[in-house]
């Protein structure tokens, strides 16, 4: 962008459909779509004001409102005598809540494998219409190299290989909230194997293999609801595995007690 001299176009006020939008309001806006064009991250240190100023093409009067507006948001730092700084995210209620999640309770992983699979069955809905040839290839390399990992039996290659295949089809649904869900919640899901079965996984890795090649199908096929029908059929089986596999676990334990006793 070029600076306006007379920094008229910003300064004033702007009408869009029947909307006012003070120039601040503009900045901030420019401001975002900088910061996304730039992938700059929490912690990063933008330019200053008048850095800002030039690059957005406004005055640095409106550029410092645009920064206040965008640090009471949270979504920049502004450190007296440092400069600006992107802002760590603010911890929200389901964060909150979730740093209380206990991997090795039962209940807790069944609401989290619930929620799996209402996410998970939505991405690869989304990628069965919209994955790009890449990106279908990207999904059938994560689901053949899971079927060679489970004839190995290897499991850390294994999960590296599962979390290929997932990440692929989060990463072809096209939304980068589905995308950092589906991390999220596979992330928590991580805690209850390394807690409870020390790093092994709950159920057959050929079965999960194989699912994971009939949902690649599904997707290159372009079948949007036989991908998501496919997807929730394996995280129910992954749930049922775990569940039986906990209570198995939970079972022996107690006999053990039963017996130091």
């Amino acid at each position: 962008m070029t600076s306006d001299p007379a920094g008229t176009e910003l300064e004033q006020s702007a009408t869009t459909g029947d909307r006012y939008r003070p120039g601040y309001e503009l900045v901030a806006e420019q401001l975002l779509h900088y910061v996304a064009d730039e992938g700059l991250q929490a912690g990063d240190r933008l330019p200053t004001e008048q850095g800002l100023a030039e690059i957005l093409g406004a005055t640095r009067n409106v550029t410092r409102e645009a920064v206040k507006v965008l640090a009471a948001l949270g979504r920049l730092n502004v450190r007296k005598g440092a400069g600006i700084f992107m802002a760590e995210p603010r911890s929200t209620l389901a964060e909150e809540l979730l740093t209380h999640f206990q991997p090795t309770d039962i209940d807790h992983v069944v609401m989290l494998l619930d929620h799996r699979r209402l996410i998970e069955a939505e991405t690869a809905r989304r990628s069965a219409s919209l994955a790009t040839p890449a990106e279908v290839r990207a999904i059938r390399e994560g689901a053949e190299r899971s079927i060679a990992e489970s004839k190995v039996d290897n499991v850390n290659e294994f999960a590296e290989a599962d979390a290929q295949f997932h990440k692929a089809i989060a990463v072809a649904a096209h939304n980068v909230f589905l995308e950092a869900s589906v991390t999220s919640l596979r992330r928590y899901a991580a805690q209850s194997d390394l807690l409870v079965f020390h790093g092994d996984v709950p159920g057959s890795f050929e079965v999960a293999a194989n699912q994971h090649l009939a949902i690649a199908a599904a997707i290159a096929n372009g079948e949007p609801e036989l991908a998501a029908s496919l997807m929730e059929a394996h995280v129910d089986t992954t749930r049922h595995q775990f569940e039986r596999k906990l209570k198995d676990r939970m079972f022996n334990f107690d006999r053990t007690n039963d017996r130091l006793n």
